[in-house]
């Protein structure tokens, strides 16, 4: 018979130990509370370091993510097991204050409070995690201190989210050039590769919570990642390029030397509202080193090639869309590819005089060329090298040229990121804006190079040139940009179309009218050919003569990805509020305007559906803070409005 001291000496170890468990784990709250990131630093032999993600509920914190895997290793060499813990720095707390020229909010303010991790691994080279925790959001990165300068490989990384099974998932399948769609898995859960970023509705016994999984920060020392839930379904982990992105060219595994930080890996965090609202992934990005930003204007441009995809060869063309930007009150136009075989009157240079004569700024296309891609399209190679493109951005400035699009990048491998930074390098030196195409998507880079006015990476309106999926997803498409794609940077749709490309498109008009605002873009590339907005009535043209490209705050009103969207923005003490029914049936999308001054009242125009997809129905009201409107829209319908403040 066992007696009980006996039973008491066996257990107190478990008790200790217990104990121990509790006191060494790690909690860091966000400054309002709500989002917990929980970790236990000590390692156990074979053990995998990992985090769990909370959020404040009606019945206290509950587990939204119960597992993120840490870490990377470099061939031999572990980062994310065995590791020997060794300290916590104390907790503090990032406060951060910055503007940009562009984006969905001029005025950044951000705050986080973050700790910094520290370990040696078996062979005693130093490794640190750096959690922050923001009231919109989690993000970590990785930093591995090579005393002796080495250059490591890193062979995988270990990062991987762990999601419940029953969470819903709008996720994009990869390809390097991220042009897809975001369907709902809600019943039956694929596996495969999936691009940034990825949404995902968190179900539990409060209220669901969504998180947004993107990156950040990214920079030359590393490649990008994509996710992967091959090996489990419900585990995402982060994975690198295939070797046969960037036509087999370049690297796989990164390669890192010394002192080295990783990019943020980032959740936002929260409701829908803070999803769209979000500014988290430049937050976490390195502000910018360039001083005088006055060059850099963002605005909306013509653009010839979605009408006529050989349009640039002929100079007549090319200043038809000219004459349309200076019609509409455009600051731009866009010269496409094939700008260098221009004939029919007038030359490259002759287009572009023509342009500035009429005050307009040109921007200019360029295939990125190279062994990365076999796009033969022209003016290719001219940015391959810091001489080419030296020479080439003298030349562009000298004959009155304000930016460059760039396509074809194919690859998110180390060597092609390095080549995206070192484009934008170059293009601030010349004061050249810059619109990358055919490219990855933002990872903050915005922030670093205020430059960077938008990145395709996104199926967008160019689609209804290429085949008829874009006639029939088009609106559903559009509905869940907003939660998804355009969330983590500026997005280069190419929309507001109402003629027809090669295909048709089934989105009313007041629908494509809304996409001025409810799509984000430095440089908003409004699409149709001249006769197609001419031919508007005279209140969508004047709307679309004002409408801005930047703005001075964001508000998310209601929504749902793939069903609706209903967003609006400030300009000044203007306010522009946008609605756009994603379904095939008619809608009605209720707008509180809670979101005004409460003692200022506002006059509005409203252009809504009318009775047919290319009508409109246009009203006129006075709108306060307690206004609340319901408003109907016909299938794949929409609505926009412009409020001002009455003196």
């Amino acid at each position: 018979m066992i007696k009980l001291k006996h039973i008491y000496s066996l257990l107190l170890p478990i008790v200790l130990l217990t104990n121990t468990l509790k006191a060494q784990q790690i909690t860091l709250l966000s400054p309002d509370k709500k989002i917990k990131l929980s970790i236990d630093p000590r390692i156990f032999s074979g053990q995998i370091l990992n985090c769990k993600v909370s959020y404040l509920q009606d019945a206290g914190y509950q587990v939204i993510i119960p597992r993120i895997n840490l870490g990377l290793k470099a061939g031999s060499k572990l980062f994310y097991k065995n590791l020997k813990y060794t300290r916590a720095d104390k907790q503090v707390l990032v406060q951060e204050d910055y503007r940009m020229p562009h984006g969905k909010r001029a005025h950044r303010k951000n705050s986080a409070s973050e700790r910094v991790l520290h370990f040696l691994t078996s062979d005693n080279i130093p490794f640190k995690v750096t959690l922050r925790a923001y009231n919109d959001g989690i993000a970590f990165r990785y930093h591995i201190d090579n005393k002796n300068d080495d250059t490591l490989k890193v062979t995988e990384e270990m990062t991987g989210f762990l999601v419940p099974e029953s969470s819903d998932r709008w996720l994009q399948k990869f390809v390097s050039s991220y042009e897809g769609f975001y369907p709902l898995q809600d019943k039956i859960i694929q596996q495969g590769e999936w691009g940034y970023p990825g949404l995902f509705k968190i179900k539990n016994s409060g209220k669901d919570v969504w998180i947004l999984c993107s990156e950040a920060g990214l920079d030359e020392h590393y490649c990008a990642t994509k996710l992967s839930n091959v090996l489990d379904k419900n585990e995402y982990k982060l994975t690198f390029p295939s070797p046969t992105d960037g036509n087999g060219t370049g690297a796989v595994e990164p390669k890192i030397a010394g002192k080295w930080t990783s990019p943020w890996r980032a959740l936002i965090v929260g409701s829908l509202k803070n999803i769209t609202e979000s500014t988290l992934i430049e937050d976490l990005s390195p502000a910018t080193t360039i001083k005088d930003l006055s060059w850099i204007k963002p605005g909306v441009s013509s653009w010839v090639y979605w009408a006529n995809n050989h349009g640039t060869m002929d100079y007549q063309k090319v200043v038809e869309y000219i004459d349309l930007a200076a019609r509409m009150n455009w600051p731009y136009t866009l010269f496409d590819w094939e700008w260098d075989a221009m004939g029919n009157g007038g030359k490259l240079e002759d287009a572009v005089k023509y342009a500035n004569g009429k005050g307009i700024r040109p921007l200019m296309w360029y295939n990125s060329g190279g062994p990365h891609n076999r796009v033969e399209s022209t003016p290719r190679d001219k940015m391959l090298t810091h001489e080419s493109r030296v020479n080439e951005f003298k030349w562009l400035k000298s004959i009155g040229v304000y930016g460059v699009k760039i396509d074809f990048f194919e690859s998110d491998k180390q060597d092609m990121i390095k080549y995206y930074l070192d484009i934008l390098k170059d293009a601030a030196d010349y004061k050249l804006m810059v619109n990358f195409h055919g490219s990855t998507i933002p990872r903050g880079w915005s922030r670093t190079y205020p430059h960077l006015m938008s990145m395709e990476a996104v199926y967008g309106a160019e689609q209804y040139n290429n085949g008829s999926e874009l006639t029939g997803k088009g609106a559903q498409h559009n509905a869940t940009l907003p939660f998804t794609r355009n969330v983590i940077g500026p997005m280069d749709y190419t929309p507001v179309t109402f003629t027809n490309s090669q295909h048709p498109h089934q989105t009313s008009y007041a629908h494509e009218l809304a996409l001025s605002v409810i799509f984000e873009s430095g440089i908003q590339h409004f699409a149709d050919r001249p006769e197609g907005f001419d031919k508007l009535a005279d209140e969508a043209k004047s709307l679309l003569r004002r409408v801005p490209a930047s703005w001075d705050d964001t508000k998310f009103i209601s929504g749902y990805p793939g069903q609706s969207a209903v967003i609006a923005r400030r300009s000044g003490s203007s306010w522009y509020v946008a609605g756009i029914n994603g379904t095939d049936k008619k809608d009605q999308l209720n707008v509180p305007f809670d979101f005004l001054k409460s003692n200022i009242t506002y006059k509005s125009v409203l252009i809504a559906d009318g009775t047919y997809d290319s009508a409109f129905k246009t009203t006129y009201q006075k709108i306060s803070h307690s206004t609340r409107l319901a408003l109907n829209c016909l299938p794949k319908g929409g609505f926009i409005m412009v409020l001002e403040e009455l003196p």
